[in-house]
C-alpha cells in the first residue's frame, strides 16, 4: 500500500521546521515592506482618472488636434499624448530645459509603457485610465520615448522623439 506524501511531510520534523521557517519569512518580509511603505508615505496614486479608450479620439483633451505641447499660465508645460499600436502621438515633442513638464497620456488599445532613457520620465499607460507624471529635463538633447511594455508584434518599432532645447534658445512647439 502506498503512503500519503502529505502525511509523510507533516510527520517529518525537519520538513515541518522548513515549512514554518518559510511562512515566518514570508510574514516578516510583508511586515517590513508594509512598515517601509508607511514610513516613506508610499501609496497608490489617488488622482485616478478614468477615460473611455474606445472613444478616446472623440474626447476634447485627447482629440487629434489637441495633442502636443501647451503652455500653462504659470510657465510650465503640459504634453498630451496618445499611445496606440505602434506609436506615440504626436510622434515628435519639443520642450525647453529646466521647465516643469506635465505629461498626460492615454492608451487607445492595450497596455503600454513609456520610458525616456537617461531621464526620470517613465510610466505605464493603462487602457481606460489617464497616466500623468511631471518632470523637467536639465540637459538639452534628443531622447527617444520608448514603449517598455510588450504590446504586440510591432512593439519594437514603437517610439517617438523628445527634443529638449536650451531654454535660452527658445520655447516649445
Amino acid at each position: 500500500m502506498m503512503q500519503d506524501p502529505l502525511k509523510t511531510l507533516c510527520e517529518d520534523p525537519l520538513e515541518r521546521r522548513w515549512v514554518w521557517m518559510s511562512l515566518f519569512l514570508a510574514v516578516l518580509v510583508g511586515f517590513v515592506l508594509g512598515l517601509y511603505a508607511l514610513s516613506s508615505n508610499i501609496h497608490p496614486p489617488s488622482n485616478v482618472e478614468t477615460i473611455d479608450s474606445t472613444r478616446l479620439h472623440l474626447t476634447e483633451e485627447f482629440a487629434e488636434d489637441n495633442l502636443g505641447v501647451k503652455q500653462n499660465e504659470d510657465g510650465s508645460l503640459t504634453v498630451t499624448m496618445v499611445a496606440a499600436r505602434y506609436g506615440f502621438f504626436p510622434p515628435e515633442i519639443e520642450v525647453p530645459t529646466d521647465t516643469p513638464v506635465k505629461f498626460r497620456m492615454a492608451s487607445a488599445d492595450v497596455l503600454h509603457g513609456v520610458h525616456a532613457p537617461y531621464t526620470n520620465a517613465a510610466t505605464m499607460i493603462v487602457p481606460g485610465y489617464v497616466s500623468e507624471f511631471t518632470t523637467s529635463f536639465p540637459t538639452a538633447g534628443k531622447y527617444s520615448f520608448l514603449c517598455n511594455e510588450y504590446c504586440g508584434l510591432g512593439h519594437d518599432s514603437m517610439w517617438s522623439r523628445l527634443t529638449v532645447v536650451d531654454k535660452s534658445a527658445g520655447g516649445a512647439k
